[in-house]
């Protein structure tokens, strides 16, 4: 549980307590306070859940890749490249040049044209 969470309640509740003061009290300002506080107790509290369910997914994957480094699918994989590149560098090189420039040139645009001042 993170912080947030725990100082987000703990505004939370803190608010209410006043809002409930200034509603038997008749003191607008205390309520409105009250109503302040507790929404910025609620906004700390979402934001420490936003960070866990971060954290959660961000471990989850690691435990993922972890798993998948591991299996032997991946292990077996690497090696047939590793053979294949052994027994065709040539071709291996020619491979690997082609992927290189079709991602430069999915990456690079032509320049932007200025448009038109004039309309014609």
């Amino acid at each position: 549980m993170d912080k947030d969470r725990i100082a987000g309640a703990a505004k939370d509740a803190a608010g209410k307590v006043e809002g409930v003061i200034g509603r038997a009290t008749g003191d607008e300002r205390t309520e409105a306070s009250g109503r302040a506080r507790e929404a910025t107790g609620t906004v700390q509290n979402l934001y420490g859940q936003a960070k866990d369910a971060v954290r959660d997914a961000s471990d989850a994957a690691t435990s993922y890749a972890k798993d998948a480094l591991d299996s032997d699918v991946y292990r077996d994989g690497t090696q047939a490249i590793t053979a294949k590149v052994r027994d065709n560098p040539l071709g291996s090189l020619l491979i690997a040049g082609g992927i290189g420039f079709a991602l430069a040139m999915l990456m690079t645009r032509p320049p932007r044209r200025r448009p038109n001042r004039f309309g014609y």
